[in-house]
């Protein structure tokens, strides 16, 4: 707090013209940089040495730059000048609102910070996870109505649940705002309890405790490698493959996936959830000759038979790539109308199986793709047997 007084008072010095130094104590305003809660009430005094011999009557205050109507003011003596604020509003800034003193000519004899804001609530949302077990990591909320609008103090604190020293968590600098990480001498097998204090001059709360096992909070790496390509000449599907997080590779555990794909015109992700701890997939029903951007994203299950879901990594990189162009709607005909009707019977049969895949073969699943494989033949069986018999014979 005491750094943020004296950003107050260095602000009132170098950004208003004509300041009279501090030192020959010309004046001095009562309280000086006081602490309050919304809402309240502030008296506040200038007083001005006798010896500049000018009446409190020639005096003014402005604050954050405005100047109070007269109306606020009160002459209590020739060298000592009130002002009654009511209803107090929150500061506009940590650093304070600036209430200054002036002569009859502008200049400033004194000045003071008004911090006005509210006691901290217990803080909410109190959350952890573990980045490969190296680290923990926890963020949380301010309670009540967020932010107290004066500077505030919240801190981390954990320790072993039966037999550890209460710690503070010192590291402050993750980018995530009201986080902190733990970075070392960290436990495994062994619950936390996990809680934040905060405090502020107008009072202190502290947030509920959350009681974890680093195993059952571990998040990792998206996967790496990931690739997209074609699937031969089918021009609705294609293949991914990937890589499990490095990083557990030592670690016994059962891996979930899900992957998420999107047109390359299009924000709408649709994702497969049913993906399951297998490396790759095929992606079918899709548009023929379109771009396709893809994503995967991890989640360690059961590290060394932890019974918790685990959380989801970060999903990897997009990685795009394109269906072929359908060969059917490429090549010509001489007989508009038979390959008309021929377009017409396969897109109803097409219409009629994607729908089926989305009931009931969606997915990476094995045996959705072997029958999708198998109508695939089928088709390109019958196709061809429609076109020897719409064929003139010799």
């Amino acid at each position: 707090m005491r750094a943020v007084l004296g950003f107050c008072l260095i602000f009132l010095m170098l950004h208003t013209p004509g300041v009279l130094s501090l030192s020959t104590h010309v004046a001095v305003i009562y309280p000086q940089d006081p602490v309050l809660r919304m809402g309240s009430n502030l008296t506040a005094s200038c007083w001005i040495h006798p010896d500049l011999g000018i009446h409190a009557s020639s005096l003014f205050w402005t604050l954050n730059g405005q100047q109070l109507p007269n109306s606020l003011y009160r002459v209590l003596s020739p060298t000592n000048l009130s002002v009654t604020l009511a209803g107090l509003n929150a500061s506009r800034q940590t650093s304070g609102d600036n209430l200054v003193c002036h002569n009859h000519k502008g200049h400033i004899l004194a000045g003071s910070c008004l911090y006005v804001g509210m006691p901290p609530a217990k803080s909410v949302n109190l959350t952890c996870w573990s980045r490969n077990t190296k680290d923990l990591t926890c963020s949380w909320a301010p309670g009540g109505k967020g932010e107290t609008n004066i500077s505030t103090q919240y801190t981390l604190k954990y320790k072993l649940r039966w037999y550890g020293k209460e710690k503070e968590c010192e590291d402050y600098t993750h980018t995530q705002p009201y986080s902190c990480s733990i970075t070392r001498d960290l436990h495994l097998f062994t619950p936390y309890e996990i809680w934040v204090e905060a405090s502020n001059q107008l009072g202190q709360a502290t947030s509920d405790v959350i009681t974890l096992d680093i195993l059952d909070v571990v998040t990792t790496d998206p996967p790496s490698g990931v690739t997209v390509g074609r699937v031969g000449q089918l021009e609705d599907q294609l293949s991914v493959r990937w890589e499990a997080p490095p990083a557990l590779k030592d670690f016994l555990f059962q891996a979930k996936y899900q992957i998420r794909y999107r047109l390359e015109d299009s924000q709408d992700w649709k994702v497969m959830d049913d993906v399951g701890n297998q490396t790759s997939c095929r992606l079918a029903g899709l548009r023929p000759g379109t771009v396709y951007f893809v994503q995967v994203r991890c989640n360690p299950v059961g590290i060394y038979g932890s019974r918790k879901a685990g959380i989801w990594s970060e999903w990897s990189h997009p990685t795009a790539a394109s269906t072929p162009h359908s060969e059917r709607l490429m090549s010509g005909s001489c007989d508009s109308k038979s390959s008309g009707d021929s377009n017409s019977t396969l897109r109803r049969e097409l219409k009629q199986f994607f729908g089926w895949v989305r009931k009931h073969a969606y997915g990476c699943s094995s045996m959705s793709m072997k029958m999708y494989d198998q109508w695939r033949v089928l088709m390109q069986k019958s196709h061809k047997a429609r076109n020897q018999v719409g064929s003139p014979r010799g």
